[in-house]
């Protein structure tokens, strides 16, 4: 199963013997918080089905995602090179399967590998270039483009055409006032692109969201693709 992992799967066999014996299988509940801003990372997740959120929290309470991160990638993975402080909040967008390894653990595995230490740093490049377009995104984009990127990556990224999230969580991810999804989301729905009821998103025209959505879907698909060979393509 660990090649349902995108990281996992691309390491050296040597390396993936390694690590193998040290990986347990866990399923993550939606909404649990892996861990805060300023913590200390206990785990590295690499994620099957389930999809982590890196968000930034600000005094007043409110959150806006940063990063995304499912099957794809890794959360945690930077303890590897010592980055055990966390500097976002990890929360379980949808949930899923993982698997957890310890950092410590991991950390060894990698330092005697050359290989390892590459796949991380080039991991972790991507993940900040996500971030960064993240940020370019909010500044530039209208909340309909944005929204239908956001919907689009948690597709690719969890494999299923719905999605259970509720307007208010949206709402949270996206930085934006839940009336603001909310107006969107009937936009999308009276178009034929979507069917929401009780907190659950139907995606039916994916072609009709990647058309409205903005340039950042693309962008951190193709950094992916440039930087770990790695791109999730869903008809």
């Amino acid at each position: 199963m660990v090649e349902r992992n995108a990281i996992l799967s691309s390491l050296p066999e040597s390396d993936a013997a390694s690590i193998r014996p040290h990986l347990k299988f866990v399923h993550l509940p939606q909404k649990t918080v892996l861990f805060e801003a300023g913590s200390s990372i206990n785990a590295v997740y690499f994620p099957i089905t389930a999809v982590i959120s890196l968000v930034i929290t600000l005094e007043a309470g409110e959150m806006t995602e940063a990063a995304m991160v499912g099957r794809d990638g890794a959360v945690g993975i930077a303890s590897a090179l010592d980055g055990r402080i966390a500097m976002s909040r990890g929360i379980v967008q949808l949930g899923g399967d993982a698997f957890v390894c310890d950092p410590a653990t991991f950390k060894s595995v990698a330092m005697q590998s050359e290989r390892v230490i590459s796949l991380v740093m080039r991991h972790e490049q991507t993940l900040f270039a996500q971030a960064q377009q993240s940020t370019a995104c909010m500044a530039n984009h209208d909340i309909e483009a944005r929204l239908c990127r956001w919907m689009l990556r948690a597709r690719d990224l969890s494999g299923s055409d719905d999605l259970p999230f509720t307007q208010e969580f949206l709402a949270e991810m996206l930085g934006v006032r839940r009336t603001s999804v909310t107006t969107v989301a009937h936009t999308l729905q009276a178009a034929g692109m979507i069917k929401y009821s009780r907190g659950k998103i139907n995606i039916l025209d994916v072609e009709g969201l990647k058309d409205s959505a903005c340039e950042c879907y693309k962008a951190v698909k193709e950094n992916y693709r440039e930087l770990l060979g790695i791109v999730y393509d869903r008809p």
